[in-house]
């Protein structure tokens, strides 16, 4: 019941909008297709990425007063927590927004994945197109006449997947703070340590993930990095 639910209100919708814009691409290009979605999704998914800033901008704008935190509960861990849960919260910060973005691009990479992975393309499956989304008359997996969209593997892809995550993560999070002078503690050493998987070994993961799905997917991460540094450079400005 749970996979039909996300066939229906996942699958599907990308399936239709990749067609939709195969077919309206003059090129038949899908990769060219695959961007257009990816910018449709994040338009969809603005209000939330939006968010998600607003809450990396706070959380910069109070730096100040969680350090104060850490040096006045540096014996007791557990109340350093909830001061500074008891201060996001006061301040109307989330401060997992950027998490909560990143999980919610999975379900859209899963579902471009099983697109390929199903040999959804260049075979078109027109029981589960919608009324007003036709069968493209060609479709062209070459993204730009040379980059194979069905192909299982794209090292360039997953180099840029990764460089460009690399850079959305240090713009998102800025320049790394030197060391407090505050005695180390636990919440300091963990907060060290998330720094770092967050700024180096996350952008990683992401490109090594990138290299073994199909390259579709991998264009679609780098879409979606480039979108996502476009509008944080808006959105950051704004804010």
């Amino acid at each position: 019941m749970i996979l039909s639910f996300l066939h229906a209100v996942i699958y599907e919708p990308l399936y239709n909008g990749l067609i939709f814009f195969v077919d309206v691409v003059p090129t038949h290009d899908v990769g060219i297709a695959i961007i257009l979605l990816t910018i449709v999704v994040r338009i969809i998914l603005f209000p939330l990425s939006k968010r998600a800033i607003e809450s990396q901008i706070a959380m910069k704008t109070i730096a100040p007063e969680i350090e104060a935190l850490k040096k006045k509960y540096k014996d007791n861990n557990a109340e350093q927590g909830k001061a500074m849960f008891a201060l996001y919260k006061e301040r109307g910060i989330h401060p997992f927004a950027s998490a909560g973005m990143l999980l919610l691009q999975l379900p859209v990479l899963f579902a471009l994945y099983y697109v390929f992975w199903k040999g959804g393309l260049p075979h078109v499956d027109a029981s589960i197109l919608y009324s007003f989304v036709h069968v493209p008359e060609a479709v062209n997996m070459y993204f730009l006449g040379f980059v194979d969209m069905s192909a299982a593997h794209n090292i360039i892809l997953a180099l840029l997947v990764a460089l460009s995550q690399l850079f959305y993560t240090r713009l998102s999070m800025g320049k790394k703070q030197n060391d407090s002078p505050i005695e180390a503690s636990l919440s300091a050493d963990l907060a060290k340590s998330f720094d770092f998987q967050a700024r180096y070994v996350m952008p990683i993961i992401i490109g090594v993930i990138a290299y073994y799905v199909v390259a579709a997917a991998a264009l679609y991460l780098f879409a979606a990095n480039i979108f996502m540094i476009v509008q944080e450079y808006w959105a950051g400005r704004r804010f």
